[in-house]
């Protein structure tokens, strides 16, 4: 009777469904510390983490206990696998697209281009006063920098045509993406509005890309250069 599968009631996938995303989200993490979170009993809790396990969506790894420099037995802890990581963005990004689809129906493509530049007005709120607090030649960096603490593995690098070159090695909304490109539009605005200088998307996952690589024009040619040369041209 043991390997019979059964269907597990609704309840039971949403409770485990809790459990994997407190371990995404502050794991590694203790059994203790994920029942104390969720109000879970120890068997409760350890029958959730079994069938993950089992599942493959975390694995098992030690720490120590704090207090306890070089004495008892190191702590047990559950992180989340790179399979599990995946299933959680893989349905981010099918709700994304069902989402862009209802919009897209009911109130048409413009609606869904405000939507993207929502999305990352954001991340504006948050780095342009950083930026201003960054010489222009660290930007692309620091920018990189951002973008990899919020899941999109981002690196900067010298362009040998000049400028700069910012790759993205992960997108978790790749497919919405691929159905609606004003997601990536908005991304782009958004960064040469924080670099203040133009930008140009060379490549993308959503397009079958293995990186999103976006090239950053020298900040020679960013806004203040630009009001320059109009002022010379109409004479003022």
């Amino acid at each position: 009777m043991k390997n019979v599968p059964t269907i597990e009631p609704g309840s039971e996938r949403s409770t485990r469904a809790r459990v994997a995303r407190l371990i995404l989200e502050h794991g590694p993490i203790a059994a203790a510390a994920l029942g104390e979170r969720l109000g879970l009993t120890p068997a409760a809790v350890r029958r959730h983490l079994d069938a993950l396990l089992n599942d493959g969506m975390i694995e098992p790894r030690t720490g120590r206990q704090r207090g306890q420099r070089g004495r008892g037995r190191p702590a047990k802890l559950f992180a989340i696998t790179d399979a599990g990581r995946s299933a959680f963005e893989h349905a981010y990004d099918d709700l994304a697209g069902s989402a862009l689809r209802f919009l897209a129906e009911r109130m048409g493509d413009e609606a869904v281009s405000d939507f993207a530049r929502s999305q990352v007005s954001g991340l504006l709120r948050r780095m342009e006063p950083v930026m201003r607090a960054v010489p222009a030649d660290q930007r692309v960096q620091v920018l990189a920098q951002a973008l990899s603490a919020e899941g999109y593995a981002a690196s900067a690098s010298k362009a040998k045509s000049g400028g700069d070159q910012l790759c993205q090695h992960h997108c978790p909304v790749a497919h919405a993406a691929a159905e609606f490109p004003q997601l990536c539009e908005a991304e782009t605005e958004a960064f040469a509005q924080l670099l203040g200088t133009p930008v140009q998307r060379l490549a993308t996952i959503a397009h079958g890309d293995g990186v999103c690589t976006t090239h950053v024009s020298p900040q020679s040619l960013g806004p203040a250069h630009r009001a320059i040369d109009k002022t010379k041209e109409t004479g003022r």
